[in-house]
């Protein structure tokens, strides 16, 4: 098969796995796609080719996963509609590097068809780090989000459950491509395949199958059985307190229009002030439509319609030159009980890179309000409201970073998502944001409680189920019993340190086995 078809298949098979993600949750499909995966990275000639084919899967894979990239360039068509293409593209493309590069790296470094699996494996898995931590991290659309088990979510964690995944999947598709690669007579290229005009070798297939079973069985078992019995599930407390999530179902070119702002604003109002009271009423990301220092009027109209009730509201606010995300807490008479800044922001959304030469060619932040955009708060921080537990917010893209949640400064009693996913339009975008915030509370076993401008706003508890939630698209509130936390996860306790330094201690060991096996091979 040549190079062309086979990235070609590489591509197809990585849109096939990313139906895995939400909203299709096709697991089983992503499932297929990584079983095809060892056949097409093992046909290459070459690492050239191996990475290649791994920048083939990987733009496969996002291309369809985050087609929702597109969207918020379509809310000002006229202005930004033609960067739309190019953000899908380049964004696939990117992100799909670093899993070019760890096919690249494993076929190179591998010695024979088990040992590039392996490595395969290994490095794949510590791409998902990179995609994670460096450059500010994208995490979106990772392999675990298409699987989300709450088991491995609270004890090993996202990348944990990636390993898990691949573990799986990688050696089963090995079987199932090695009596093709062995017919073939040279695996790749392999090295010490049969001269020209020379009768094949004789290969004890028997053998070599029942080594990659047991490649195939034993990792991802050993792995499994391990999990389960660390992490047996708890059962899931509800307390008296009832939390109100508001929607107010802004449409994101009609959020900051001056005819629409008073309508929004009331139609928030209305919906904090409905009876029976609860106990803590949340509103989305930049709700309110004034500026921190301009909002004492509209602080002392939300705090008459909650009679009595804290309130926690997204607002814009100014210190000096710099614009901040932020959301603030307010005490039964309206008055500012606690501020917080998003601190890890959107590149390119609410910042953008390179801000004096983006400056220098006009080029602004799609949500930026000033400038080059908003500056970044100092950190996580836990937050307090009275008669409730402390809670650690989360501004929108915040909640896409398990890394950032396990920095908060002690443990919360609940995470508060504020976001506006009017942004990502009405397809998967929301979705998969709402698939990760439930991830979150898996990961920290505690309840997530999401108030999203068009939704989808709701409760979630410490095992990942949704207790209600208000659909897309839809104005309204919900008021709902706030789950009480679990006891803190393994994954809570450790992060993802534990998983890292275990992928590079295999990726040692492995690197030395083989060194150790060629020395030892006769000549």
């Amino acid at each position: 098969m040549s190079l062309r078809w086979r990235l070609g298949l590489a591509a197809l098979a990585g849109a096939l796995g990313a139906c895995g993600l939400a909203p299709l949750g096709l697991w089983p499909l992503t499932a297929l796609s990584l079983v095809l995966v060892p056949a097409l990275f093992l046909m290459a000639h070459g690492w050239r080719q191996a990475a290649w084919t791994g920048w083939a899967f990987g733009t496969g894979w996002f291309g369809h996963g985050l087609i929702w990239i597109v969207e918020p360039f379509l809310v000002d068509v006229g202005r930004h509609g033609w960067m739309a293409p190019f953000a899908l593209i380049l964004m696939a493309g990117g992100l799909a590097l670093f899993w070019a590069a760890a096919f690249g790296a494993a076929y190179r470094l591998g010695r024979g068809p088990g040992w590039r699996i392996a490595l395969l494996i290994l490095f794949w898995s510590l791409a998902e780090f990179g995609r994670a931590y460096l450059l500010t991290g994208f995490p979106w659309a990772g392999l675990a989000q298409a699987w989300s088990l709450p088991q491995t979510l609270a004890a090993i964690g996202p990348h944990g459950t990636g390993l898990w995944a691949l573990l799986w999947t990688l050696p089963v598709g090995g079987v199932l491509a090695h009596p093709l690669l062995a017919g073939a007579g040279r695996a790749g290229g392999e090295p010490g395949a049969a001269a020209p005009g020379s009768p094949p070798a004789r290969r004890p297939r028997s053998k070599q199958g029942l080594v990659w079973a047991v490649a195939a069985l034993f990792p991802g078992g050993i792995l499994t059985a391990g999990v389960m019995a660390l992490r047996p599930v708890a059962p899931v407390i509800l307390s008296d307190q009832v939390v109100r999530v508001v929607q107010p179902n802004a449409a994101q070119h009609l959020k900051w229009d001056p005819a629409y702002m008073p309508v929004f604003f009331q139609r928030a109002l209305d919906y904090t002030a409905a009876a029976p009271k609860p106990d803590l009423i949340i509103w989305p990301e930049s709700a309110v439509p004034v500026f921190l220092h301009q909002a004492e009027g509209a602080f002392a109209r939300i705090a008459q319609a909650a009679g009595g009730v804290p309130v926690i509201v997204g607002i814009q606010r100014y210190d000096g030159t710099h614009v901040f995300n932020s959301l603030v807490v307010l005490d039964a008479q309206g008055a500012v009980a606690g501020v917080y800044d998003k601190h890890h922001l959107v590149p390119f959304g609410e910042y953008m890179p390179l801000a004096g030469l983006a400056d220098r060619l006009g080029l602004h932040g799609l949500a930026a309000v000033a400038g080059s955009g908003y500056q970044p708060g100092p950190g996580p921080q836990v937050m307090s409201v009275p008669d409730l537990p402390g809670f650690l917010p989360l501004i929108c893209y915040e909640a896409v970073f398990p890394q950032d949640v396990n920095g908060a400064p002690g443990r919360p009693g609940m995470l508060v998502q504020i976001t506006n996913d009017a942004w990502f339009g009405a397809r998967s975008g929301p979705y998969q944001h709402l698939e990760q915030a439930r991830m979150r509370a898996v990961e920290q076993g505690l309840p997530m409680i999401r108030a999203a401008n068009t939704g989808i706003s709701g409760v979630i508890d410490p095992a990942g189920q949704v207790l209600g939630a208000l659909p897309l698209g839809q104005a309204g509130y919900l008021d709902l019993p706030l789950p009480r936390p679990a006891p803190p996860t393994p994954y809570a306790r450790m992060g993802d340190g534990p998983v890292f330094l275990l992928l590079l201690m295999f990726a040692l060991c492995v690197l030395l086995a083989q060194t150790r096996g060629k020395r030892a091979k006769p000549h």
